[in-house]
């Protein structure tokens, strides 16, 4: 992590997890836990219909809400579709998009991750952008060219002053809830890849603006040694978000201050 210049995010996805019932239970456990200073933006990424429950539970704390995706268009007759200015008029301030999930069973092409990360920014929401290789292309050696068209297609005609509202998730496809993790050293590698890439697409400055996270089962026990590195701004949480107690010990391992003990 480098907190001069970007910050620190641990944004937690719930995926298709959760009722509104219990997002409050959640918020108040978690709340207990977090470290007693703002070590980093922490995000509850929810579905759709738990937006209303988290904007009321998290009022008042060091916790922000997003939501999981978001629709190409911004209105019409495009029926079960959520719209960006929806999502801002709720209070949404962050928003995932281009998930492994969604480029695989619903079929999300780049082209349609650039346009989304688009809207969201005229809405006023910072995108969570994922890229990341399935294990066949890791085996073949193509992780970097992989990644890097997909950046380079996500960012294509963004601007440099909203390049640096924008944060990349690097998530291996081949570590989202499998219970492999990349090692920090393979992590960093691609993330200080990522990096590179936006230099070259913009420069230095827009580079070290932009927060970059490894997602891929990041968990209460390998959360330490990933985010030491140099490159990684933070986590995007996936099984781990769900569980208090496990999320709370992520983001205390953003802390200036000595690391939580269970």
């Amino acid at each position: 992590m480098n907190r001069k210049y970007r910050k620190t995010v641990i944004a937690g996805n719930w995926k298709m997890n959760k009722l509104a019932s219990e997002v409050k239970p959640f918020v108040e456990e978690l709340r207990g836990m977090m470290p007693k200073t703002k070590s980093c933006e922490t995000v509850l990424c929810v579905p759709y219909p738990l937006i209303p429950a988290a904007s009321k539970a998290i009022r008042d704390s060091r916790l922000a809400y997003g939501a999981q995706d978001v629709s190409v268009h911004d209105s019409g007759a495009y029926t079960g579709e959520v719209a960006a200015p929806m999502l801002a008029d709720l209070g949404v301030k962050y928003c995932i998009v281009g998930h492994s999930e969604r480029r695989e069973y619903h079929a999300e092409t780049d082209a349609m991750v650039n346009t989304k990360a688009k809207n969201l920014l005229a809405a006023g929401i910072t995108p969570i952008i994922c890229v990341g290789e399935s294990l066949d292309q890791r085996e073949k050696g193509l992780t970097m060219e992989y990644v890097d068209y997909q950046v380079k297609a996500a960012l294509a005609g963004i601007e440099a002053k909203d390049v640096k509202k924008c944060i990349i998730a690097y998530e291996p496809i081949w570590a989202i809830g499998t219970g492999r993790t990349a090692t920090a050293e393979q992590a960093e590698e691609v993330c200080c890849e990522i990096r590179s890439v936006i230099r070259g697409m913009y420069d230095a400055r827009t580079a070290r603006a932009v927060s970059i996270l490894y997602g891929g089962s990041m968990n209460a026990k390998n959360c330490d040694e990933l985010l030491a590195q140099p490159d990684i701004d933070g986590g995007l949480i996936g099984g781990a978000s769900l569980k208090p107690q496990d999320f709370a010990r992520i983001i205390c391992g953003t802390a200036l201050e000595e690391p939580w003990i269970r």
